[in-house]
């Protein structure tokens, strides 16, 4: 493993950092460094401290204002208690009496239930004479009652009256101009929307963990342009004294999922210096000007970080040609890409910062940032080779317990196609799934459920009547008969009836060999397997279902491809005269400037329908002719509904194709029988 150390460098004009025991690795920051003079960012505490006083508040008020709840008694059950002598005490207020029993008596209300009681209170009879009522003090004076009385003119403290009645508001305005004045000094005195115009990077630091070249596996080649700007960052005397200079930006382009952002992290990690991470889409906001304030604070943070790499994700975000939005050059986004490129413009050299950005589509980019003194290296991270996959694996499996009889060779010969993302997830899955099954270590069986998971979705568990079933197993079928009949054609790997996804069955085919390239057989044998499915419901039934509608759509996309891009029509020539699948305008696909005529357009169409007719006659004949090899092997799927590559040649009473060496010329092999190999989408059958 490779394991850069924190190696000081002396930058020109720029003090050297002091020396530190901290161990190298990463560390995330949420926001910039705490240091004098830098007020600290606002944090959760502020909120749990004003949460604190409001239920301070609260809690006094009702202390305050809360009384000792007295329940109405009649007069009757209050001479009762009385002659038994249970009242401890009394209070008058008018024609009013509160009391207090010596001990809890039961009182029954009127329509209730029996409760213990012991605060009461009763109002006196108003036509009692002033006789009775001396003889009512003189029995509560006989019993050794405590008699109290309250001047109807009493009222509560001016203190209370006053507290009870601003408190609250007061303590909500002083809340509300403390976070006032604490956001304008926080968004250095730009007021509460001044914060806005900061830059909302993440900062990763040397830490305990730290991501290096030895996490990244399958593209040794993009690593190796990488290594300079490592180097620069460690030893920039060695470049500047001979007059050389780093480039200013690199721009990773290529497949979601290739680890573009991965080789980002190990590029600082290897460096050991910050590293400013943000997506592009999070410099714009609904003010004008906010992008591009954001881009000089984050450029301002990396320069006093020094040297330091900043990491722009999806930079066709705000990145892409100017003048294609609906506003023209007042457009916010390329308000944001010009404060970018003058940025960029102002790098010496000297400063130490690095700019690296990623993308999936270059080709929609603004030229101005292509040009020599901005991203003026671009670095193509493509979808790893097979020796690429089984490195790949190696580095997500490294903390796995694998069975003693996993290959991670085969599972690598299996997954053509797949990106880096793609395969961590088929490891994970893999692991997930050994996990519920209770097993000890990750079998190969676990890795094959998950890529079936991955690439078709869970298994559904419908019940199909017995005609459907029969017909999803002649349709499936037809597809890998023709798969094994046309030369040339991908081996078929599996088949299978059971539904998972929206598919009702598949059929799998994929290449003994990583492919770069397709010829113009190849690509009609792929339209002649595709139709296999819908000649075979033609030959036996008669008649055709719904279930070849993805076949139809693969079909026409492949055709279309070979007459309008790839020139394989004599009709329209060595002309390209469709766009390409990301060239189209939004609105109206197709009438883009420099389109093609409505003749042509029409015979594009033509050229089409005469290659799709062709090879679906092919089809029916092939088909037609070995009508015994198709009943058979209908007839062992059905009773197995899932066959391996050894079963389904078997079943169809064809030859199996020879194995090959799997690192022969950076070949893949075809896998042993219960491997499963997955199918590009166009190949796939999904009857419904």
């Amino acid at each position: 493993m490779i394991r850069a150390a924190m190696a000081e460098q002396r930058i020109p004009g720029r003090r050297p950092r002091k020396p530190t025991n901290e161990p190298p690795g990463w560390r995330v920051e949420g926001g910039p460094e705490t240091g004098p003079g830098k007020r600290p960012p606002a944090t959760p505490r502020i909120w749990l401290i004003a949460l604190g006083l409001v239920l301070l508040n609260v809690l006094l008020f009702q202390a305050i204002g809360q009384q000792p709840k007295y329940v109405d008694v009649p007069y009757s059950f209050f001479t009762e208690q009385l002659d038994a002598g249970t009242i401890h005490e009394v209070t008058t207020f008018g024609n009013d009496i509160d009391g207090v029993f010596s001990k809890p008596v039961t009182f029954t209300p009127a329509g209730g239930k029996p409760t213990q009681i012991l605060r009461f209170k009763v109002t006196i009879l108003s036509f009692l004479s002033d006789a009775d009522k001396n003889a009512l003090v003189a029995k509560l004076q006989e019993h050794n009652t405590i008699i109290n009385a309250r001047s109807l003119d009493a009222q509560r403290p001016l203190w209370q009256s006053l507290l009870l009645s601003f408190g609250p508001a007061l303590l909500m305005i002083g809340l509300i101009i403390w976070f006032i004045r604490r956001a304008a000094a926080g968004a250095g005195g730009g007021g509460m929307l001044g914060g806005v115009g900061r830059s909302k990077a993440k900062r990763y630091d040397s830490s305990s963990q730290r991501t290096t070249f030895a996490d990244v596996a399958g593209i040794d080649e993009v690593k190796l342009e990488l290594s300079e700007v490592v180097d620069f960052l460690k030893t920039p005397e060695k470049y500047l004294k001979l007059g050389g200079k780093i480039p200013r930006g690199v721009l990773l382009y290529g497949p979601p999922g290739t680890g573009k952002t991965l080789l980002a992290r190990a590029v600082a990690g290897e460096a050991g210096v910050p590293f400013f991470s943000l997506s592009a889409s999070e410099f714009v906001e609904m003010f004008v000007g906010v992008g591009a304030s954001r881009v000089r604070d984050l450029f301002k943070q990396a320069k006093e970080a020094a040297p330091a790499i900043i990491f722009i994700d999806e930079l066709d975000a705000v990145g892409r040609s100017r003048g294609s939005g609906a506003m023209g050059g007042h457009e916010e986004r390329e308000q944001t890409l010009n404060q970018i490129l003058t940025e960029m413009d102002g790098f010496s050299g000297a400063e130490g910062v690095i700019v690296i950005a990623a993308t999936n589509r270059i080709e929609i980019l603004d030229q101005a940032l292509l040009r020599p003194g901005r991203f003026d290296r671009r670095v193509a991270v493509n979808l790893p080779d097979q020796n690429g996959r089984l490195a790949i694996l190696k580095v997500h499996t490294r903390h796995m317990p694998l069975a003693s009889d996993i290959e991670l060779e085969g599972v690598a010969a299996s997954t053509p196609g797949m990106s880096g993302a793609d395969l961590a997830n088929l490891a994970n899955e893999a692991a997930l799934m050994a996990a519920r099954r209770s097993h000890d270590t990750v079998q190969i069986g676990d890795f094959t459920d998950a890529l079936e998971k991955i690439l078709l979705g869970a298994e559904r568990k419908i019940m199909l009547s017995r005609e459907e079933r029969e017909r999803t197993a002649y349709h499936e079928s037809g597809h890998a008969l023709l798969g094994m009949l046309i030369e040339g054609a991908d081996p078929v790997r599996k088949i299978s009836i059971i539904p998972r996804g929206r598919a009702l069955g598949v059929t799998f085919q994929a290449p003994s060999a990583d492919r770069y390239g397709y010829d113009a057989d190849y690509l009609r044998g792929r339209i002649i397997g595709a139709l296999g499915g819908r000649a075979a419901e033609q030959i036996v039934y008669g008649d055709v279902t719904t279930g070849a509608e993805s076949d139809l759509e693969t079909v026409t996309r492949i055709a279309k491809q070979m007459v309008g891009r790839w020139g394989m029509s004599e009709a329209i020539g060595n002309v390209s005269v469709l766009p390409g699948p990301n060239d189209e305008p939004l609105l109206l696909p197709g009438t883009g400037p420099g389109g093609p005529s409505q003749k042509t357009m029409e015979l594009v169409d033509a050229e089409v329908r005469k290659i799709v007719d062709a090879c679906y006659d092919e089809a029916i004949r092939l088909l037609t002719t070995n009508r015994d090899k198709l009943e058979s092997l209908t007839k062992v799927l059905l009773e197995r509904e899932t066959l391996d590559e050894a079963d389904a040649y078997e079943a169809a009473q064809m030859p199996r194709p020879p194995r090959e060496d799997p690192f022969a010329q950076g070949q893949t092999i075809a896998p042993e029988p219960g491997e499963m190999q997955p199918l590009d989408d166009d190949a796939v059958s999904t009857p419904e």
